[in-house]
């Protein structure tokens, strides 16, 4: 399946008492979750703002890890998150990634302008930390130096080299352009690059770009078909070993690396 199709609808046995249930179930327990522990994410980060964020981060985390126990999916990982300065690349395949990623280390998104107004989301973002820049090649280099600025204050950037969510099946090439951020002169020396292959794997029955969400699909329509499957898909993460960003020649070449490791690490699936 090419990246820019469409997955097939879901089993009609998603739908009926049922499937509404689990929907207003879920989507209640994400709810109180997400914007109860925001609450408390705040309160937090007024009295360890002068610190750093030496705390706020683990609530992001046990947040994430919550919704993915009540999206029932199954985290399996294969080696560790670094904790070298740095920062970290992923493939990207649906919304859920955010979530995946969080639930597992203490990082920050890299993420286009638009998401901060997003409903719902956008104050997430907001509140977490996320970076966000402009997809515009005449403010590449002023973005550069605030991702620069935040590595060297000790922030762990998370970005996704595609530049878009695929269906999941396989690596697209990586975009250097955000790279060239651990290269800045400052920081070059002490930094380091952890990739990290993401594989989802779906629930019984249903095809393998279940959890995917990418092209022209809809936000809300795909997020109500996880919230109404009754659970059962798992999520593989393989932590490839950090890179130390001076061993490499310069962005392009980084990239490159970073891509071939990520393609590797992609778990085999079986048809559904």
């Amino acid at each position: 399946m090419s990246a820019g199709s469409v997955s097939s609808e879901p089993s009609a046995r998603h739908y009926g008492i049922a499937g509404k249930a689990r929907f207003v179930a879920r989507f209640i327990a994400m709810f109180v979750v997400i914007y109860g522990l925001l609450l408390g994410f705040w309160i937090v980060r007024a009295f360890e703002w002068p610190f750093g964020r030496p705390l706020s981060p683990f609530i992001t985390s046990l947040v994430c890890r919550l919704c993915l126990s009540i999206l029932g999916i199954e985290l399996r990982l294969t080696g560790q998150p670094m904790r070298r300065p740095g920062g970290v690349v992923a493939n990207h395949s649906s919304w859920l990634d955010i979530f995946v990623l969080n639930a597992t280390q203490q990082v920050c998104f890299v993420s286009k302008a638009e998401v901060r107004g997003w409903l719902g989301i956008g104050i997430l973002a907001r509140s977490t930390g996320t970076v966000f820049i402009e997809r515009k090649m005449r403010q590449a280099r002023a973005q550069q130096a605030v991702l620069a600025e935040r590595l060297g204050k000790g922030d762990k950037l998370l970005f996704f080299p595609e530049g878009t969510s695929t269906d999941g099946m396989g690596v697209m090439p990586f975009k250097s352009a955000l790279f060239a951020a651990f290269f800045d002169p400052m920081i070059h020396s002490k930094m380091y690059i952890q990739p990290i292959s993401v594989s989802y794997h779906a629930p019984n029955g249903e095809p393998r770009d279940f959890f995917s969400w990418f092209g022209d699909m809809e936000m809300f329509p795909h997020l109500a078909k996880v919230l109404t499957a009754p659970g059962g898909g798992h999520v593989e993460l393989v932590f490839h070993q950090p890179l130390p960003a001076r061993d490499f020649s310069g962005r392009k070449e980084l990239a490159r690396h970073c891509e071939e490791l990520v393609r590797t690490g992609m778990i085999p699936r079986s048809d559904a």
